[in-house]
């Protein structure tokens, strides 16, 4: 059995949906053999990180970059697993008011340093809200599932 681990951080109503649709994707009936954990950023920690097969990050953009709440996962789990992780198949959705580039490109340094392996390109859901980033997200969570479940990832 693989793990997926989803850690996503949802302030508002809308970003739980996000988070959500993550967690109902990679919960797709026809994947039979990952487990998934969704946590927020607080209560995610290296422990979760050494356990898993793969991650899924979500954020919202704040102030041109991630919200304070992924920034504190990533400082408490960054130097834990920095040598046991390299390789760790990753993705991430952005709910960006504006263009999420600051987001983007923040999370991007920090995964490198990490030397984790983007497995999608990252999902930067940008503007005004739109029902269909649900099902964006859902299929972001739908694909990083499967390809764990096939043994592509």
């Amino acid at each position: 059995m693989k793990h997926l681990l989803i850690v996503a951080h949802a302030p508002s109503p809308n970003t739980l949906k996000l988070r959500e649709a993550a967690a109902r994707g990679a919960g797709h009936e026809d994947i039979e053999n990952v487990c998934v954990t969704v946590k927020a950023p607080l209560e995610a920690g290296p422990e979760d990180v050494r356990t898993c097969d793969a991650i899924l990050l979500g954020t919202t953009e704040n102030l041109g970059y991630m919200s304070g709440t992924l920034k504190d996962f990533f400082d408490r789990s960054y130097y834990p697993v920095l040598e046991e992780k390299q390789g760790l198949p990753c993705a991430i959705y952005i709910r960006a008011g504006h263009d999420g580039t600051g987001t983007r490109r923040a999370v991007e340094t920090i995964v490198t340093g990490l030397r984790w392996n983007w497995v999608q390109d990252p999902l930067v859901l940008r503007g005004d809200w739109q029902d269909a980033f649900e099902a964006k997200v859902e299929e972001l969570g739908m694909y990083l599932a499967a390809g764990l479940d096939a043994g592509i990832i």
